[in-house]
C-alpha cells in the first residue's frame, strides 16, 4: 500500500510538473527563462547543502550567495541569446570568489575548498542550464527542448520501473545499490525509441544516424548525471538533494540527468544540425 502510494505521489507531481514545463517551454521568453531561474536557486541549494561541511550556512555565506546571483546571471545572459556573456558571467564569478577568498584566507584557511564547490557548483547547474535557454532560443529550438526532456524523462522512468521489475546485476553498488544493468539498459532503448519517434514526427531535417548517436550520447550522459549526484549523496550520507516535489524528492534529484544531457543537445543543435 506504502509503495502504490509513493509511485502515485510521484506520477501526479510528474504529472503537474511536466503540464509546467509544457507550457513554459512552449511560451518561451522571460516565462522559460524565470522558471529556469528559479530551477537553478533551489538546485544550487539544494547543492550546496549537500557539498559543503555541515554549520556552512548555505543562504548566506559570502561565496554561496555570489553562487546564486552569478548562478541567476548565468540565465539573464542566455537570456538574452548572447553565448558570450555566459562564458563571461562564468568567469566573472571565479574573479569574485578569488577575490573574497583573499580576505578571508588569513580566518579561513578552509575557504578554497569552499571556492571550489562553488565553482563546481556553477558548471554544474546553471552552466547547463543556461545551455538549455540558448538552445530554446535556436531555430527549431521548441522542438528540440521538448525533444531532449522526452528522451531523458522516458529514460529515467523506463530504467526505474524495468529495474524494479527484473534488475538482478548492479549497474554501480559503489556509488548507487538501487540502480541496475536491467534498467540502465531499459532506459537507453526508450531514449532510442522516443528520439525516433520525435524526429519522424517533427525533426525531419535531422538523418536517422545523428538522431540515434544524439539519443545514445543523451541517454548515456543522463545516467552519468544521475550517478554524479548519487555519488556527492553518497559521501555526504544524504539520500534526496531535498523534499520539494513529493515521490521524487529535491529538484536536483528531478533534473540530474537533464543537466549532462542538455550540453550533448546544444553541442548537436549547433554541431551537427548547424545554426
Amino acid at each position: 500500500m506504502a509503495e502504490r502510494q509513493a509511485h502515485l505521489k510521484r506520477w501526479v507531481t510528474g504529472l503537474a510538473g511536466l503540464a509546467v514545463l509544457i507550457v513554459c517551454v512552449a511560451w518561451g521568453g522571460i516565462v522559460l527563462s524565470g522558471l529556469v531561474a528559479l530551477a537553478c536557486l533551489v538546485c544550487l541549494w539544494e547543492y550546496f547543502r549537500i557539498v559543503c561541511p555541515p554549520g556552512t550556512r548555505v543562504l548566506t555565506d559570502p561565496l554561496l550567495v555570489a553562487g546564486y546571483g552569478f548562478g541567476v546571471g548565468l540565465i539573464a545572459a542566455a537570456h538574452s541569446g548572447r553565448p558570450e556573456l555566459v562564458a563571461l558571467a562564468a568567469a566573472l564569478n571565479v574573479l569574485c570568489c578569488g577575490l573574497i577568498s583573499v580576505f578571508r584566507f588569513s580566518a579561513d584557511r578552509a575557504v578554497l575548498e569552499l571556492v571550489a564547490r562553488q565553482i563546481q557548483g556553477l558548471c554544474y547547474i546553471p552552466l547547463p542550464l543556461a545551455l538549455l535557454i540558448l538552445l530554446r532560443l535556436s531555430p527549431e529550438g521548441t522542438t528540440w527542448v521538448f525533444l531532449l526532456c522526452a528522451v531523458i524523462f522516458a529514460g529515467d522512468t523506463a530504467a526505474l520501473y524495468a529495474g524494479t521489475a527484473w534488475g538482478r546485476r548492479k549497474l554501480s553498488p559503489a556509488i548507487s545499490p538501487g540502480k541496475t544493468v536491467e534498467g540502465a539498459a531499459a532506459g537507453l532503448a526508450a531514449n532510442l525509441v522516443v528520439a525516433l519517434i520525435g524526429k519522424w514526427l517533427f525533426l525531419p531535417a535531422l538523418d536517422w544516424g545523428s538522431c540515434l548517436l544524439f539519443a545514445l550520447a543523451a541517454g548515456i550522459m543522463g545516467q552519468v548525471g544521475d550517478l554524479f549526484e548519487s555519488q556527492m549523496k553518497r559521501v555526504s550520507n544524504v539520500k534526496d538533494s531535498g523534499a520539494i516535489l513529493p515521490g521524487h524528492g529535491g529538484v536536483l534529484d528531478r533534473i540530474d540527468a537533464l543537466l549532462f544531457a542538455a550540453p550533448v543537445a546544444y553541442l548537436f543543435r549547433m554541431g551537427v544540425v548547424g545554426a
